[in-house]
């Protein structure tokens, strides 16, 4: 089963041409390397139904609503896609009239916009709406309030296919090529898992108990199981991609995943295999650190990637106020799903907070253990270690993990 994309269309939107056409004359917009990745993700679909960066009206809707329409119909849309211009760059804005994209700084042209649209916004204003708090410091309000372009510009786009030089690009798909995995291997659900991070082995068993909780609700059905990182822009304390895809790719290809804490005999007795089922596919798309907003918009990507199923886990897409602080309840980026502005077909399995049990002698979830003893490790301790050249507890984060990650602390010591 391969799921509807959404916003009701037939297939993911496709805006990638081979040749813009007359550009010489056509005045240009520049587009910082992050709205770069978020004008490819409306051209290849993950998107949908998105055409391009959102008009006025669009806007206006998904602050107020959280919704667009399409089709005739509303659908959950809780983050508005945007493209923000100068004022120099909106005085050129014409409606009905095309526009040039081009990389910031290089000016390399990769796409042309029809205008819909150019109008004002207001930061915090989209912060409130988004963030659900009026606070601004916390990562997502930075991300916004760093941004000194005052207009926005909405519309249609068509760019050129992007050049992927980065190492892990392989791993990379679109819309199209999952949707086609998916139907090769001809499975019956499937399950993606989001991280932003290098995953312990607490992480890593959200989706292992995500997939067994699809084998166990659907008798005799074929279940293929995806990590499903973004590679896209993060925080800058963040591991970057290129080492995170590292730890990522030493863990499924070296069958480490889920080794110790899969239910072998479900996967046994259902005649199916976890690490054959297995799959490492990189969305790259940005982070918002939106919470329950983005949680949303998390699984529309994944709806549109033609997932059946998409884990919600506590605290999902969490980013905490500088203080410390929570913005949102563990349990809300779960709960905002009983609650949307519009249709959603995809479907979200809640996991909770995991660790390694003693008693059990693997990874369970903390809600069905309680009275158990658990082994952790702060994440500052853990950094700290791997900064060190120290390997944490393989109980917390494996081996193969920790390897990657002392070499890329190494690496980036040595270049400080």
């Amino acid at each position: 089963m391969i799921t509807a994309v959404h916003g009701g269309l037939d297939a993911p939107v496709n805006r990638i041409v081979s040749d813009l056409g007359e550009i010489e004359l056509l005045p240009k917009v520049q587009v910082s390397e992050v709205d770069l990745t978020t004008m490819y993700r409306i051209a290849d679909g993950t998107l949908s139904p998105l055409t391009g960066p959102m008009n006025k009206d669009v806007y206006d809707m998904v602050l107020a609503s959280k919704c667009i329409e399409s089709q005739g119909a509303k659908y959950a849309w809780t983050i508005p896609i945007v493209l923000p211009a100068t004022a120099e760059e909106a005085k050129k804005a014409v409606v009905g009239e095309k526009m040039l994209l081009v990389t910031e700084g290089e000016m390399k042209p990769f796409g042309v916009i029809t205008v819909g649209s150019c109008y004002e916004w207001d930061p915090k204003a989209f912060i409130k709406a988004v963030y659900l708090t009026e606070r601004e410091d916390h990562p997502g309000a930075k991300l916004w309030l760093s941004e000194t372009r005052p207009m926005l510009i909405g519309g249609d786009i068509e760019v050129v296919v992007f050049a992927d030089t980065r190492s892990f690009k392989e791993y990379v798909m679109g819309p199209t090529q999952v949707r086609a995995l998916f139907e090769e291997k001809q499975y019956d659900f499937t399950i993606a898992f989001q991280t932003r991070n290098p995953l312990h082995r607490a992480h890593e068993y959200a989706l292992v108990y995500g997939a067994e909780t699809l084998l166990r609700q659907f008798d005799s059905m074929k279940v293929g199981v995806v990590l499903n990182p973004l590679v896209g822009q993060l925080k800058g304390d963040d591991v970057p991609a290129d080492a995170r895809m590292k730890t990522y790719i030493r863990l499924i290809e070296e069958k480490h995943l889920g080794e110790g804490d899969a239910d072998v005999e479900l996967w046994n007795s259902k005649k199916q295999s976890l690490l054959d089922q297995t799959h490492l596919i990189g969305l790259d798309m940005r982070m918002y650190y939106g919470g329950p907003s983005e949680a949303v918009m998390h699984s529309i990507y994944r709806q549109n990637l033609g997932f059946t199923h998409f884990i919600v886990g506590r605290k999902h897409a969490d980013a905490p106020y500088s203080d410390g602080t929570p913005i949102w309840g563990d349990f809300d980026a779960q709960e905002i799903f009983s609650n949307l502005g519009g249709d959603l077909k995809i479907k979200t399995v809640n996991v909770g907070f995991a660790a390694y049990f003693e008693e059990l002698g693997r990874v369970g979830l903390v809600a069905e253990n309680k009275g158990k003893h658990s082994v952790s490790i702060s994440g500052t301790k853990i950094r700290e270690m791997l900064t060190n050249g120290e390997k944490p507890d393989s109980r917390v984060m494996r081996e193969c993990t920790a390897e990657v990650l002392i070499e890329f602390y190494k690496s980036k010591a040595t270049a400080e």
